[in-house]
């Protein structure tokens, strides 16, 4: 019985050989496993004592030999090609155990060159996982080393005088393979990512296309109870690991699909400030935002925003959670914390909440990539909504321009209406929302809905629209000016922008043109 093992990710793979060598196996290898396996006082052979050849070009050639892939796909239930095998002194081999180099690292580092990122391609492990994988019924295959424990068990069962191990569950046997052609395909993945991004790291649109996923974890549930759902790492190449699949729970219930996918929304949300700040998210859509030097401030503005929409909601902070706005939060339910750290004091007092789970993010953020929406029969696929903060050109189109104070809460305004669902108004003051209305079906209602949540706070501060207005007169501009609203920010491009400004002039109201929308569906 033969076994060829060749793995970059060697855990547990001295155990795995040992097993193998104690029911009879010879064991063949290349480089730097077979090191590996020699250091751990194993007998292992060269696939080159195999081949009868040596590896050349470097390396590039070791395992593309008929003596290695005569003995994968030989099929046992053909007696001609069994009888070709022996007239060829081809030995069956039984188990083929590889795993890839992690090519998506490698062309991570910033300085690798395309002559490192090709030579780092590998073709021999690939072609032996897919050969193997064809012919599963006779040959196991193995690419996961929590696979090895269970493979030896159905191996020891079976072990048999005459060496074959034909009887392990052919099930067992089609999902290690499963395996093998899911891990050659994300690999692949990579490489195709890799080659068609341009100087700039920008992936184009090209006509065929797969995305690579890693489960991250098993979810409680759907977005009800009766659906079953996991959450999936995109293996990618530029991405950074960030994100909130990368959070470390530090504490609370397993998460659910509508606890990541708020989660996301509100650590989006919050990732688009740079002053520390507080967004509280219910359903995705924020209930507060606001920036403040002290978080625990921000805290209390935000939850201010909308007191009775936080309920059962989620908090992101773009700082580290200090026990003072722990504290703050004191009297009212959450599902999920999101913050780059926490004070020990305030993991303390936060762990006593039962239900609450408490994620922590990682270092640096996601790279933006491209942006996947599942629609029936396919994905739609667009660049991120990402622009940096001197990004945005504002043109002042009204007779008054903007005080620094307005401008300011202008700013902060339209980036808090960037992640509020279309038609999105935020009404802000004091770096504040103190009003948000969005996922209408028309303009006027978000308006409405806004200035009715701010009341008298909609005085002296600032409107921000997703998109431009419709209407002015007698419509959701006028009604903003008539509510004290003295400073406006949106897109323009309406047929109607002339009389928005003329509305805005009679009420004494600075607008601003960002000449860029951000609907959010």
């Amino acid at each position: 019985m033969i076994a060829l093992i060749s793995v970059h990710d060697k855990a547990g793979v001295r155990e795995f050989a040992r097993g193998l060598a104690e029911l009879g196996f010879e064991i063949y290898s290349t480089g730097g496993t077979q090191k590996h396996l020699s250091d751990g006082g194993l007998a292992v052979q060269s696939v080159s004592t195999l081949t009868g050849f040596p590896e050349i070009l470097d390396g590039r050639v070791k395992t593309l030999h008929p003596m290695v892939h005569g003995g994968i796909l030989a099929r046992r239930d053909r007696p001609e090609q069994m009888e070709e095998l022996s007239r060829s002194e081809i030995p069956p081999i039984d188990i083929v155990c590889v795993n890839l180099y992690p090519f998506v690292e490698t062309v991570a580092k910033p300085d690798v060159s395309l002559d490192d990122a090709l030579e780092n391609i590998d073709i021999g492990g690939p072609t032996m996982l897919r050969a193997a994988a064809k012919n599963y019924p006779f040959v196991l295959v193995l690419v996961d080393p929590s696979d090895y424990a269970q493979a030896l068990d159905h191996l020891r069962a079976d072990a048999r005088p005459s060496g074959r191990s034909e009887k392990v569950p052919l099930e067992f046997r089609r999902r290690l393979a499963e395996k093998a052609f899911q891990h050659v395909a994300s690999y692949d993945t990579a490489i195709a990512q890799y080659l068609r991004s341009d100087e700039q790291g920008e992936e184009t649109f090209p006509e065929r296309m797969t995305v690579a996923l890693d489960k991250a974890l098993d979810l409680r549930y759907g977005e009800n109870p009766h659906q079953r759902a996991a959450l999936y790492r995109e293996e990618r190449v530029g991405q950074d690991g960030g994100g909130i699949v990368a959070a470390e729970k530090l504490h609370g219930l397993e998460m659910s699909y509508i606890n990541v996918m708020d989660a996301d929304a509100a650590w989006q949300a919050v990732s688009e400030f740079s002053d520390p700040t507080i967004v509280i998210v219910k359903h995705a859509n924020p209930c507060g935002i606001a920036s403040h030097d002290d978080i625990a401030e921000a805290y209390r503005r935000a939850f201010n925003s909308d007191p009775m929409s936080p309920f059962g909601g989620i908090i992101a902070a773009n700082r580290a959670v200090t026990e003072a706005m722990a504290a703050a939060m004191k009297g009212m339910r959450y599902d999920v914390t999101v913050a780059p750290d926490y004070e020990a004091a305030a993991l303390e007092r936060l762990r006593k909440r039962r239900d609450l789970r408490i994620l922590r993010m990682p270092e640096g953020g996601s790279a933006p990539g491209l942006d996947y929406r599942r629609v029936s029969g396919g994905l739609l696929v667009q660049e991120a909504d990402r622009r940096p903060d001197g990004g945005l050109e504002l043109r002042v189109v009204t007779k008054r321009a903007p005080t620094p104070t307005e401008l300011a809460d202008l700013r902060f305004a339209w980036k808090a209406a960037k992640h509020v669902k279309s038609n999105a108004i935020v009404v802000a003051k004091e770096k504040a929302t103190v009003g948000i209305g969005g996922g209408q079906q028309n303009r006027k209602t978000p308006v409405e809905l806004a200035l009715r949540l701010a009341g008298e706070k909609a005085k002296g501060g600032v409107l921000a629209s997703d998109a431009f207005f419709p209407f002015a007169r007698d419509d959701a501009v006028e009604m903003a000016c008539r509510a004290g609203v003295t400073a406006i920010i949106q897109p323009g491009g309406a047929v109607r922008d002339e009389e928005a400004i003329e509305v805005c002039d009679e009420y004494g109201v600075a607008m601003v043109f960002t000449g860029e929308r951000h609907f959010r569906h």
